[in-house]
């Protein structure tokens, strides 16, 4: 039994990891809880008894130091659109014509929060607004976050942001893909590449010039932010020791180094390639050369074919040589439109002959083709190693004449102005929530006040688990198959296991109590009493027996009494021989149940020494059968 209850609990381990699987493919493969979320969210006025989540929202307030912040709960006061064309473009889309509105979200959406919607499709957009008050990259972290919703999903398109770099002649309203940024950051999606973009623009101690600084791509799969049509949490923290976390929904997808996980690497290596330098003639890469000492073995024929006719093979009988395998349909006709002059003589399409079905074969029987075992191919000289080999070739080096040294490239160029410039071939894509920050305190405080409550209205309004399930069934048909698997491997565990079965006899006989557990007084003499109770009940069912042998026996000893006084010529009364034999009876009963061990010994040798002698004399072999019967069960 114990056998089955392991078997039992791994079946339920199964099921177990199999719905933790399910559950572990919806999250990302790092499990970082939402921190510091403010009383107001967390004493929301929650209804759990109704399918949604009733929450008053507030717009938040930021409860620190910012540098900028927009909910567009007001509207867009502040923010500028874009006049002026995109270089390199044909003029007819040249123009950033893109729409903005401000709206609410299409679900879940709390009452009285609203953000900017892009909703034109196939057109360029482009909105700024001015930070409260530039960042100088110093001495304290820079911490950028914002909400992202593809309300309808994307198909090719970008949800990114640019921190422009502060100069004297910066003019919103000519703000274009080639204004000067700082940093870029945030999704991006073109057919199946996920990109989430951290880029920022690096410049040459040495020359001036500015190269773009593009983050090594996140492990995590990225695909569910794009599709799940749900609100998600982008943050971006740079610090002052040159590292660098990336968050998705206040999880970190990325982390890293400036000075060493950026592509490509801030600072140039040391030494170059010299470009004037060219490979000597008589330079040998090669590793292995042919053997020229090796000869053609004289026995090596190049001319052997690789494959000749089997002259083994036999024509099949009943070849049929003179058929054709095609044979003219005698059902077709002439098409009644058919022009000689135009489409020239007409034939009768081709269709199978109906004796070649039956027979091997049909037409020319020709021998089949086998592999030829004397074939060699073309000889080649064995390769040994290159005697004068010198490996492969390489410029030498020389010193770098751009190299540079940038320890800290934290230290960046200062931004005082936020842009989205986008194309998207997807409308309403929804924003909210900027924040522009240096303590993550304060970026948190303000997430948990508006992404929070979004979060936990989402969750709310999420269908149950088994609509999930069967959406995700939909997707995925496959699941099914899994699905009635989870369902019938408990089913059959419970059956195989779980059933009641049937205890054998032998089982009850002789299973074997527990020799050492310690037994009171008080067990001894309730055992006690059962034991007596049960030789009771047995005796009284010996006795019942007993009378039935009894009968038995009376009825073949007036046989047996018959038998031998009609050969010994005596007669005698039945019932005096009955008395006695019923008295030599009941007396070796008595004999046999002396509870003396040595007279009980005897008693069942002279037992034995009678049965033999009553064999001899003729008498029947069941009344004595019976009797050791009875006598083996009472003892």
């Amino acid at each position: 039994m114990h056998f089955q209850w392991d078997w039992l609990c791994l079946g339920v381990l199964i099921i177990s990891s199999v719905t933790a699987g399910m559950e572990n493919k919806e999250n990302l493969d790092a499990d970082v809880e939402v921190e510091d979320f403010d009383k107001q969210s967390q004493e929301a006025d929650v209804d759990r008894d109704k399918s949604s989540l009733e929450v008053v929202y507030q717009t938040p307030k930021p409860t620190g130091e910012v540098y900028f912040t927009e909910t567009f709960d007001e509207g867009l006061s502040g923010w500028v659109f874009s006049v002026t064309l995109k270089e390199d473009t044909d003029d007819n889309v040249a123009k950033y014509d893109g729409r903005w509105e401000v709206e609410e979200l299409k679900e879940n959406a709390l009452p009285g929060d609203r953000g900017l919607v892009l909703k034109s499709v196939a057109k360029y957009h482009a909105i700024s607004s001015m930070l409260t008050k530039a960042f100088v990259f110093e001495d304290k972290p820079l911490i950028v976050q914002y909400e992202v919703n593809f309300q309808k999903g994307i198909d090719c398109g970008g949800a990114y942001i640019k921190l422009l770099s502060s100069s004297n002649d910066l003019n919103l309203e000519y703000f274009f893909d080639k204004t000067p940024y700082t940093i870029m950051f945030g999704p991006d999606k073109c057919g199946e590449d996920y990109k989430l973009h951290f880029i920022f623009r690096h410049k040459n101690p040495k020359t001036g010039e500015y190269d773009e600084k593009h983050a090594v791509r996140p492990d995590v799969d990225l695909k569910k932010f794009y599709l799940d049509k749900k609100t998600h949490l982008y943050t971006l923290v740079l610090k002052p020791d040159d590292t660098f976390e990336i968050l998705i929904d206040q999880t970190v997808v990325s982390k890293g180094s400036l000075l060493e996980n950026m592509i490509p690497p801030v600072n140039p290596s040391k030494e170059i390639e010299d470009p004037t330098d060219k490979k000597p003639d008589d330079w040998d890469e090669r590793p292995k050369i042919p053997d020229p000492n090796a000869v053609k073995p004289d026995d090596w024929d190049e001319d052997e074919p690789a494959r000749i006719e089997d002259p083994d093979a036999v024509k099949p009988e009943g070849w049929l040589d003179d058929e054709p395998q095609y044979v003219p349909d005698p059902n077709a006709k002439k098409p009644k439109d058919w022009d000689e002059e135009m489409d020239g003589e007409w034939e009768a399409p081709q269709i199978r002959n109906a004796k070649c079905e039956t027979a091997p074969g049909c037409g020319e029987w020709v021998r089949p083709m086998k592999n030829n075992p004397k074939y060699k191919g073309k000889w080649r000289a064995p390769m040994i190693d290159n005697p004068n080999y010198q490996g492969i070739w390489s410029p030498r080096k020389i010193p770098n004449p751009d190299y540079f040294e940038d320890l800290h490239p934290f230290k960046m160029t200062a931004v005082s102005a936020i842009g989205l410039e986008l194309w998207s071939m997807t409308s309403d894509i929804y924003f909210d929530n900027f924040i522009i920050c240096s303590e993550k305190e304060v970026a948190d405080r303000w997430a948990a006040d508006s992404w929070g409550l979004k979060k936990l209205v989402a969750s709310a309004n999420e269908p149950g688990m088994f609509s999930q399930l069967v959406t995700a069934a939909e997707e995925h048909p496959w699941l099914w198959v899994l699905y009635i698997l989870t369902l019938a491997l408990p089913i059959g565990l419970s059956v195989l296991f779980c059933w009641p079965g049937k205890k054998s006899d032998e089982y009850i006989d002789f299973k074997k109590p527990d020799v050492s557990k310690q037994i009171t007084k008080g067990e001894l003499k309730e055992e006690t009493e059962d034991l007596e109770d049960d030789e009771l009940e047995e005796e009284k069912e010996n006795e019942d027996t007993d009378e039935d042998e009894r009968r038995e026996i009376e009825g073949t000893e007036r046989e047996f009494k018959k038998d031998n006084t009609k050969k010994m010529g005596r007669e005698a009364p039945v019932s005096e021989v009955d008395g006695a034999g019923r008295e030599d009876i009941y007396d070796d009963e008595e004999e046999n149940e002396i509870p003396d061990g040595s007279q009980g010994d005897w008693s069942n040798k002279s037992d034995s020494e009678d049965e033999k002698k009553e064999a001899d004399e003729g008498m029947g072999d069941r009344p004595l059968k019976s009797v050791r019967k009875r006598r083996v069960r009472k003892d």
